[in-house]
């Protein structure tokens, strides 16, 4: 499974000041455009454990300026049935100093690798891509769709073509 765009990629070798990414998962210090590096990386790690677990974003507001606010500030609600390991290790990603951060600080993503909340995962199996599926969904062929929500057929959306996108994600 691939769930990052790389669309907007840019090799960073110190900061930079580029604004660019979904709302919800801006980093505070590129809402307040004091520069950035890898740390927003971390950060959106954060947001998307929060995301996966909760099924919304911790900072969301249909105000965008409003939710900025709360980004950048850092406060978010801590769902209550979140258990200690998840709410230890969102928490210490979406801290607001970067510098501070869980995979900025000494010992970097290895941290995060040994972190409570990941005891028990397989770090090598996931390397050497021998780590089975938690869900294998039924098909009835290549191009069945009924696991996912229907498309809002009011939007104008145009359909699919299974070659135009044909291996678009062989190189990642």
């Amino acid at each position: 499974m691939k769930i990052t765009d790389f669309g907007f990629a840019k090799k960073v070798t110190s900061k930079t000041y580029t604004l660019c990414g979904t709302p919800e998962y801006l980093a505070p210090e590129i809402v307040s455009n004091k520069g950035h590096s890898k740390g927003v990386d971390w950060w959106c790690l954060g947001i998307l454990i929060y995301e996966m677990l909760v099924s919304y974003t911790p900072f969301y507001h249909e105000d965008y300026m409003q939710m900025y606010n709360k980004i950048a500030r850092g406060k978010f609600k801590k769902a209550a049935h979140l258990l200690k390991n998840a709410r230890d290790i969102i928490s210490a990603l979406l801290e607001v100093t970067p510098s501070k951060r869980l995979g900025v600080i000494k010992g970097g993503a290895d941290l995060i690798k040994k972190h409570a909340w990941f005891k028990g995962f397989d770090w090598d199996k996931l390397l050497a891509r021998q780590l089975p599926a938690p869900i294998i969904p039924t098909l009835k062929n290549p191009f069945d769709t009924t696991n996912f929500d229907p498309v809002d057929t009011e939007r104008d959306v145009a359909p699919y073509s299974p070659a135009e996108g044909a291996n678009w994600d062989a190189n990642f």
